[in-house]
């Protein structure tokens, strides 16, 4: 593994610290996920994601045929580790549009469903969302039950899905749904678009702990899904869902994020005394700070290793499920950390006057309870490194 960038990697992520710096405002404080779809800031989420558009980034690693620039792999986790570090929004046009659904549509997608969809996506002007999650199924993705039932030239769809990122501000969804009752679960299943704009589509809110609206749970009845929708092969949605999509994912965002936050809080021991001393030199404070240095440097090359397989034509199997539980777990530790060096400031929220850095490890502490459990719980990841990695018998 190449541990050194090259001068032209470089010169690239000097480009995007000055592009933000130049875009973003002088007092900006880095918005976390849930913040993107709220009602104030979306209209900056939006502006934010037609500026990334122009400068051909939001889409970097895409074919250029298909209005992406064909950037490398390391590149695109360069583009991704600054704007995770400094909190952009606007990178995924809601919840997978960016990530997924463009690229399997030109994997997978008609030449009628290209020449829709993939444009807007680029243009920064179409936002998504994705139907994965069920109430009933949890981790089992395979085991859900909305159904869609062929009916002339439409799919007819029931069901509900829930954690629906962004589903509030999405103009479409990617939806996976069963077309065959009666096939084992991991087949019968279909990948198809669904304009939210389709009558028996109900949306409402799931509040988190922070008070964010990111999530819903969306209910179909009767909904109208046009043939032309599907994706890929009826019944191998399941294939097409599964298969490892040629774009980046290394988790480079929980290093970048965690190194963002060990920085406040190192800044904040400097300057903050404690019976007349500076928290610093505290030793307990020093063992907490240096602990967290060393396992957000250790998150980074995690990431790093998986980017740069990826660069070499490799498939990130269990190293991406190491780099996906270690960051997120880091996510964890760093926000109960952060608590623990503030004190009693630790558990206020932002908008009292008591608070100190932003509210910002109140806020980790309860929302990166999920970071464990979105995009794979640590269980499956575990599950994928004993098996993949380790050799581990399944049972």
């Amino acid at each position: 593994m190449e541990l050194q960038f090259t001068k032209e990697q470089n010169d690239f992520r000097q480009e995007i610290l000055d592009f933000l710096k130049q875009e973003l405002p002088a007092d900006w404080e880095p918005m976390e996920q849930g913040e993107h779809h709220h009602e104030d800031r979306f209209e900056f989420s939006r502006n934010m994601a037609t500026k990334l558009s122009n400068k051909g980034w939001l889409t970097m690693h895409w074919p250029v045929e298909y209005g992406g620039q064909g950037r490398s792999h390391v590149e695109q986790m360069i583009y991704r580790e600054e704007i995770a570090y400094n909190g952009v929004p606007g990178t995924d046009l809601g919840a997978g549009a960016v990530a997924w659904v463009g690229p399997t549509l030109i994997l997978y997608g008609t030449d009628e469903q290209k020449a829709e969809h993939l444009p807007p996506i680029t243009r920064a002007e179409r936002y998504w969302c994705t139907f994965y999650s069920e109430p009933e199924t949890g981790s089992d993705l395979a085991g859900l039950q909305t159904s869609a039932v062929e009916d002339g030239d439409d799919f007819v769809v029931n069901g509900s899905k829930i954690w629906t990122s962004g589903a509030h501000i999405a103009d479409w969804g990617w939806l996976a749904a069963r077309t065959d009752p009666d096939a084992p679960k991991h087949r019968g299943i279909s990948l198809m678009l669904v304009d939210m704009k389709s009558p028996g589509i109900t949306v409402r809110p799931v509040i988190k702990m922070t008070g964010d609206h990111e999530f819903n749970q969306v209910y179909f009845d009767n909904v109208r899904i046009p043939k032309k929708n599907l994706v890929g092969e009826l019944n191998r949605g399941w294939y097409t869902l599964a298969v490892a999509l040629d774009f980046e994912r290394s988790g480079i965002s929980y290093s970048a994020v965690g190194k963002r936050n060990l920085e406040n809080l190192v800044q904040y021991a400097r300057e903050t005394t404690h019976k007349g001393e500076p928290l610093a030199k505290d030793p307990i404070v020093r063992n907490k700070l240096v602990d967290t240095a060393i396992e957000v440097q250790v998150s980074r090359w995690l990431s790093y290793r998986v980017g740069w397989m990826q660069g070499q034509g490799l498939v990130p199997n269990y190293e991406a499920s190491m780099s996906k539980v270690y960051g997120s777990e880091l996510q964890q530790r760093l926000a109960n950390r952060g608590i623990e060096i503030l004190g009693q400031y630790g558990p206020l929220w932002k908008d009292s006057k008591w608070a100190r850095l932003n509210g910002t490890f109140a806020r980790a502490a309860l929302d990166q309870y999920s970071a464990t459990i979105g995009a794979g719980t640590s269980e499956i990841q575990r599950n994928i490194i004993a098996r993949r990695g380790l050799g581990l018998p399944r049972d």
